[in-house]
């Protein structure tokens, strides 16, 4: 019964869950270790563990509160033999202390609304230990809101930067451009940037 007050309920994971499966779909390996970064709830974590089964999904976040969300939604899920607890992972710490059994078999990256809700560098370390902890061909796929060329995508992504801002100052929603032009020095390319539902995007970068 303790993992009722545990077990994290965030209202947009159930909205995006399934678009953001079907573009998993098309770039997940097909082995390996997939690292999330800043899992939150970790409902999204049990899911895509359901869903694609034949890999490991390791979810990870700095909060412990977080932490035993995810690790409550493992045991509610009944994935506790098959699905990793969470790492203490703080995306701005690097390097990330990435288990043994973990960084060898690294296939995958994937970070959900996290860059409008951090500082800038969060998304410099994320990129650089990208580049540092994926082998080749392998993906980081980012998703969350954006601006694309300096300007918003829409009136509402407009409105949501402006209160992430008052928020906290260094929060926002974060510029493709500048994204590109952090990979500048990096081994990484932007192969997509997918329309999603409510204003939202997909980045997929590829470890060269």
């Amino acid at each position: 019964m303790a993992d009722l007050g545990q077990r994290l309920h965030f209202p947009a994971t159930a909205r995006n869950r399934e678009p953001i499966t079907e573009i998993l779909q098309q770039w997940l390996p097909n082995r390996g270790t997939i690292l999330e970064i800043a899992s939150g709830s970790g409902e999204h974590a049990v899911a895509f563990q359901q869903k694609f089964s034949h890999l490991r999904w390791q979810a990870s976040d700095p909060d412990p509160q977080h932490r035993d969300s995810i690790n409550a939604w493992i045991r509610y899920t009944e994935q506790s033999t098959t699905m990793p607890l969470a790492l203490d992972i703080d995306v701005a710490q690097q390097p990330w202390p990435l288990p043994k059994d973990v960084q060898p078999c690294l296939s995958a990256i994937v970070c959900i609304n996290l860059l409008h809700i951090s500082s800038k560098n969060c998304t410099e370390a994320l990129l650089q230990q990208a580049a540092e902890q994926l082998p080749p061909n392998a993906p980081l796929m980012i998703y969350g809101p954006f601006k694309q060329d300096g300007a918003h995508t829409s009136p509402s992504n407009e409105s949501f930067d402006a209160s992430l801002r008052e928020r906290n100052p260094k929060w926002g929603v974060r510029d493709i451009e500048w994204i590109k032009s952090l990979i500048t020095t990096l081994p990484l390319m932007l192969m997509e940037c997918i329309s999603m539902p409510a204003n939202n995007q997909m980045l997929i970068l590829i470890h060269e």
